[in-house]
C-alpha cells in the first residue's frame, strides 16, 4: 500500500487536476498526503543573485515564501474538500526539482502534472523526477477530473529494467485494480527479453501477487508510444504504467521516444519509473 504520497503544490491553474489524483490515491490507500511547495530557489542562491541589485534580498525572498504559503493553504483547503484525512503542508526553500527529489526519498509516490506550457509549469519536471528520483512518479494530465485510477490499468511491458521498476512501484494499485492489461507492442522485435511466450512470465508473476491480468499483444506500424495510447483509449483505462527512458538520452532527445509521447500526450495519469 501507499502510506505517504507527495504532491507538487504550486499556483498553476492546472494544480487541481494533480491534487484530485493524489487525493484519490490517498483516500483509497488511507495514505498521508504531503503537499510540497517551494520558493523556487534557496535563500543563499537568491541572496547571491540579488546582492548587487538595488533591492533588499531578505524582503524580496520573503515574498516568495508568502506565495508558497498561499499555495499550501489552498492545497490544504481543497484536499480537505476531497476527503483527505491525513495531510501535511511542507514549504521547502529550494529549486523545485531538488526539493521534490529530496521529499521523494521519504514517500512511496510523487505526484506532479503533465507539462502544459503555462507560465507556472516547471518544464521537464516529470522527466527529471523519473530520471533522477528513487520513487515512482505519477504524471497527471490537465484534463483529469477525479475518475477512478484503479478500475482498468494498462501496463506497457517491454521486458526492460525500467518497466520492471514501474510495475514494482505500481503494485499497490495493480493489486486493487479490477482489470489489468499487460500490453506488448511488437514483442517479436524484443524476443530476447520476453522468452518463448511474450508476456507469459510477467503475467504469471503478477497473478501470483493477486493481480487480475490479461496479456495484450499489439503488432503495428505505429510508434510504441502511439500504440500504447491507443490501447489506453480503447480499453477505457484510468492509468498507464510504463518504464521511463529505456533508450539513451541522446536517442530520446534527437529521435523522440516512448517516454516523451506518454508524458506529453497521455489522456490519463501515467505512472513511470526509471
Amino acid at each position: 500500500m501507499f502510506k505517504t504520497i507527495v504532491v507538487h503544490v504550486d499556483d498553476s491553474p492546472l494544480f487541481d487536476a494533480r491534487l484530485q489524483a493524489a487525493a484519490w490515491l490517498a483516500n483509497a490507500h488511507e495514505a498521508h498526503l504531503v503537499g510540497c511547495a517551494t520558493t523556487g530557489m534557496s535563500w543563499p542562491a537568491y541572496a547571491l543573485l540579488t546582492g548587487s541589485m538595488a533591492v533588499t534580498p531578505i524582503d524580496e525572498f520573503e515574498s516568495l515564501r508568502v506565495l508558497a504559503r498561499g499555495s499550501l493553504a489552498r492545497f490544504a483547503e481543497r484536499a480537505g474538500q476531497l476527503g483527505v484525512q491525513s495531510l501535511e503542508q511542507r514549504l521547502v526553500e529550494d529549486e523545485n526539482r531538488d526539493a521534490l527529489l529530496l521529499q521523494a526519498r521519504y514517500a512511496d509516490l510523487v505526484v506532479t502534472g503533465q507539462d502544459a506550457g503555462d507560465a507556472a509549469t516547471v518544464r521537464g519536471l516529470p522527466q527529471y523526477l523519473a530520471m533522477h528520483g528513487v520513487r515512482p512518479v505519477l504524471v497527471v494530465p490537465p484534463a483529469y477530473a477525479g475518475a477512478p485510477i484503479a478500475d482498468t490499468v494498462v501496463i506497457g511491458w517491454d521486458g526492460s529494467m525500467q518497466a520492471l521498476r514501474a510495475i514494482g512501484g505500481a503494485m499497490p494499485i495493480l493489486t486493487r485494480a479490477r482489470d489489468v492489461r499487460l500490453a506488448l507492442v511488437n514483442p517479436d522485435l524484443q524476443s530476447g527479453l520476453h522468452g518463448e511466450e511474450p508476456g507469459a512470465d510477467m503475467a504469471l508473476f503478477l497473478a501470483r501477487h493477486g493481480v487480475r491480468v490479461e496479456v495484450l499483444g499489439e503488432r503495428t506500424l505505429a510508434s510504441t508510444g502511439d500504440a500504447l495510447l491507443g490501447i489506453v483509449r480503447a480499453s477505457g483505462a484510468g492509468l498507464l504504467v510504463a518504464g521511463a527512458f529505456g533508450h539513451s538520452r541522446y536517442r530520446e532527445i534527437v529521435l523522440g521516444g516512448v517516454t516523451r509521447v506518454l508524458l506529453d500526450r497521455a489522456p490519463v495519469p501515467v505512472l513511470v519509473a526509471h
